[in-house]
């Protein structure tokens, strides 16, 4: 089951956070985790979606986490899906799925032209996922950035 996250959530949705923080090789920091969370609860400035095991009980078991950005080209909006991570131990059982298809659905509700996502190059299951969803791999353009503070 995947719905909106709410303030409730936070406990559990900063350690997802943080651990999906450290799968990509972050060290382990809850309080980071919790203060960021917060902070796009409080704010409003991201959409939170979260999983919960198919009867809504126990644990969260996964989120995504997505921010609104615009395509000048297209001179259209778009959502940027920054970070989705399901809990190692409720993998391969379809939350991940159901949170991008629920990530897709509200981004229909919203309007917007389209989702993009970034991923490891290594992280070959999800890009799997990722394509068996639809998603298409740009090879067109390439993708750069730039530290501005430590």
């Amino acid at each position: 089951m995947v719905r909106a996250a709410a303030m409730a959530d936070l406990p559990a949705l900063a350690a997802l956070f943080d651990g999906y923080r450290q799968f990509y090789e972050q060290a382990p920091n809850l309080g980071a985790a919790t203060r960021f969370m917060q902070q796009r609860l409080q704010r409003g400035d991201a959409v939170l979606l979260v999983a919960e095991h198919a009867a809504g009980r126990g644990p969260l078991i996964g989120f995504c986490q997505l921010y609104l950005s615009f395509c000048s080209i297209a001179a259209q909006p778009i959502q940027i899906l920054s970070d989705l991570f399901v809990a190692p131990g409720a993998r391969r059982a379809g939350a991940g799925r159901a949170l991008l298809q629920a990530a897709h659905a509200q981004a229909a509700e919203l309007g917007v032209a389209r989702l993009e996502l970034t991923t490891a190059r290594s992280n070959h299951r999800a890009q799997a996922l990722y394509a068996s969803l639809g998603w298409v791999l740009d090879e067109v353009y390439l993708a750069y950035s730039r530290q501005v503070a430590d």
